[in-house]
């Protein structure tokens, strides 16, 4: 006769394959929520067409709730990150890593859309009707809009992500004061860190109403751009769709790669979703804020990295828009007849996009001073100002997906550069991969 613990050890084992499974939808069950939430939108987008803004208020509700979250929790996040760096040294290396990296990735997505184009060569044969603007926006000089960037003429003006890097600028300086004073500073310090904590558990309670919220926006962006994507501009789309799909996939792996080799692929794509879906259905980098910081410090990114590199990323690191400032410019050529693919009009073209994507997008009305440039310095009339601005609308939820993705990547490869190979293991308050952190309960 067999025992019970018999019966038990004789009984199949769960396939492997099936627990297996189960844990990956467990540790996973909030991107994948959000996912499924942008999913439904998009197909509710695509089969009712304009009639689904109806549910745009939805949307709008948690989008209003994350821009309102973003200014206290860029404020915090840096501040107390650099009021906790151990020396001015640390903040400067952190900083110029920062920005070399940004101008690489930026220079290599321009190189990506040119190689593209001329492969596939979608831009020949374009016309486009051209009607001749009514309002042009009227912008200062350029010293003007550089000041008005990285000052504010009064401190209520801070308090808005119309300001972003006037904030961030603002932030740094009160965190190196706070680490200055020494021991006087102790207690703000720990205040500023509060802060950060608190607002960090604000977005994951607000994350909860993600999918819903989501979902319900994705629908009304589906549904109110469906209907441009007509005629000679649907040559432009295929091409930079595709274009920022592959970049996505194939130079986030390599970042990814570089960064923290075959762990740090692991660590990133089992945790970019979050931001993904976020920046893809808002296109906002600056609303993925709070949802790169959360991704950051589940991968293993040092807070002072993470909490510097992503808010400044989100106002001057575009590798999305580098994508699109060489097909706006590729396409511009190609409706009034001129040849893009020269020695001279590529560098151009590359040095814009870098402007377009670190400098200008940090400027208020930076992107239409972007677009400006592109039509004074390669020298085309006014009336090639809405054919741009069409092209920017329709592409926008993709490129930002890549802008705001690519602060992540770029600030694990900063990682790599000032930590060495092993970061992921010096994190000091990171939960590293796996994702068990990943839902906003254990956030």
């Amino acid at each position: 006769m067999s025992s019970p613990a018999d019966s038990e050890l004789q009984s199949p084992a769960p396939p492997r394959s099936s627990s297996r499974l189960a844990q990956v939808l467990r540790n996973y069950r909030f991107p994948l929520f959000i996912l499924t939430g942008v999913v439904i939108g998009a197909i509710i987008g695509l089969i009712f067409g304009e009639k689904a803004t109806v549910i745009k208020p939805f949307g709008t509700l948690f989008i209003n709730m994350m821009f309102t979250l973003v200014v206290p929790l860029v404020f915090f996040s840096i501040s107390s990150a650099v009021a906790g760096m151990s020396s001015a040294t640390r903040l400067g290396k952190i900083l110029g890593s920062m920005l070399g990296i940004f101008a690489v990735t930026g220079v290599i997505a321009s190189i990506v859309m040119i190689a593209a184009l001329w492969i596939t060569k979608a831009t020949e044969g374009v016309q486009v009707e051209m009607n001749q603007p009514k309002d042009v926006e009227e912008v200062g000089s350029i010293g003007d809009q550089l000041v008005s960037t990285f000052v504010v003429d009064d401190f209520s003006k801070i308090l808005s992500a119309e300001h972003m890097l006037a904030l961030i600028v603002f932030a740094v300086i009160v965190g190196i004061a706070t680490s200055k004073i020494g021991p006087a500073g102790k207690p703000f310090a720990a205040f500023l860190h509060s802060g950060s904590e608190v607002f960090l558990k604000f977005t994951s309670i607000i994350m909860y109403y993600a999918p819903i919220g989501l979902g319900a926006y994705f629908a009304a962006l589906i549904g109110e751009l469906g209907a441009q994507l007509v005629g000679d501009y649907v040559r432009a789309f295929l091409v930079y769709y595709p274009v920022a799909i592959g970049y996505f996939i194939v130079a986030f792996t390599l970042y990814a790669f570089l960064a923290g080799g075959r762990r740090g692929i692991t660590a990133f794509w089992s945790n970019i979703i979050e931001p993904t879906a976020i920046s893809l259905g808002t296109s906002s980098s600056v609303a993925a804020i709070p949802a790169n910081l959360r991704t950051g410090k589940r991968i293993g990114v040092p807070r002072d990295i993470r909490e510097t590199i992503v808010p400044i990323g989100a106002t001057i690191h575009m590798e999305g828009s580098s994508l699109s400032a060489i097909l706006k410019i590729a396409f511009l050529f190609a409706v009034f007849g001129r040849d893009f693919f020269t020695p001279g009009n590529i560098l151009i073209g590359i040095a814009v996009a870098l402007l377009a994507g670190m400098v200008m997008a940090g400027i208020p009305s930076g992107g239409f001073i972007g677009e400006l440039m592109i039509i004074t310095l390669y020298g085309f009339p006014a009336a090639a100002l809405p054919i741009i601005q069409i092209i920017g609308t329709v592409i926008d939820p993709p490129a930002t997906t890549v802008n705001a993705v690519g602060d992540q990547a770029s600030s694990m490869m900063v990682a790599r550069v000032l930590d060495g190979k092993d970061w992921m293991d010096k994190a000091d308050d990171s939960e590293i991969f796996p994702a068990e952190a990943a839902s906003p309960e254990n956030s």
